[in-house]
C-alpha cells in the first residue's frame, strides 16, 4: 500500500478526517478519523475502521452494535488530506438509531426504495404488499408493470401533472420489483443508463 505513506498525514498529527458515505444513496453518513493502521485495517477486512481519539485506540464502526459499515470504495481528496469512504450500513450508522448521524443529510430516496424492495424480497415479512408481489411471481409482476406504463402513458394525454406523478410513481415502485425478482436492481438499469451516455 505504497499510496498509504503518500497521504498528508502530518497536517493533523497522524489522522485523516474520513467522511463516510452510503455507496448506494450517496446520503452522507458520519465523519470519523483515520490513522494508518486504521485505514490499513478497512482495507484489510472490508469493515470501516477509525481511530478514536476519545479512546486512544482502533475501532470498528458496529464493534457493539453490530452496525457495520462495509466498505465499497476509498477515495482521496486533491491535497491527499481527506478520505471519502463509501460503504453500505448494516442497520443505523448514528448511535441514536437515525440512517446519519446528519439527520437532514439528503439521499437518493429512489436508491433507498430500491433497497427496501430488495430486503422485502430477501426477508419475506408478512402482510406486505411487496412481499405479495413476490410471491405472486415474475408474470404477475410484469403484468402489474404494463398494466402501471399504460396508466401512466394514459394521465400523460388524459389528466393533470399531479395523476401523472402519482401513476408515474407506481410505474417506477412495480418496475423496481420486478427487477429484482430477475435478480437486478436500480444499479444494473443506472449502469446501463451510464454506458448509454457516454456512447
Amino acid at each position: 500500500m505504497q499510496w498509504l505513506e503518500q497521504l498528508d498525514w502530518d497536517k493533523q498529527q497522524g489522522l485523516l478526517p474520513a467522511i463516510v458515505q452510503d455507496a448506494d444513496t450517496l446520503q452522507v453518513l458520519m465523519l470519523g478519523y483515520m490513522d494508518r493502521d486504521a485505514l490499513r485495517t478497512t482495507r484489510e477486512t472490508g469493515r470501516v475502521t477509525f481511530f478514536s481519539r476519545s479512546r486512544q485506540r482502533l475501532w470498528t464502526k458496529g464493534e457493539s452494535s453490530g452496525n457495520v459499515l462495509e466498505l465499497v470504495s476509498l477515495d482521496v481528496d486533491c491535497d491527499g488530506d481527506t478520505l471519502l469512504v463509501q460503504a453500505r450500513p448494516r442497520g443505523p450508522t448514528c448511535h441514536l438509531g437515525r440512517p446519519s448521524c446528519f439527520p437532514d443529510a439528503p439521499a437518493d430516496f429512489l436508491a433507498g426504495l430500491d433497497r427496501l424492495v430488495a430486503r422485502r424480497e430477501r426477508e419475506r415479512p408478512p402482510g406486505s404488499y411487496t412481499t405479495s408481489l413476490f410471491e405472486s411471481g415474475t408474470r404477475r409482476i410484469a403484468q402489474k408493470v404494463g398494466e402501471e406504463g399504460v396508466e401512466t402513458a394514459l394521465a400523460a394525454v388524459a389528466q393533470d401533472g399531479q395523476a401523472l406523478a402519482g401513476e408515474g410513481a407506481d410505474l417506477l415502485y412495480h418496475l423496481l420489483v420486478l427487477l429484482h425478482a430477475r435478480g437486478l436492481s436500480l444499479a444494473d438499469v443506472e449502469a446501463v443508463l451510464r454506458e448509454r451516455h457516454r456512447g
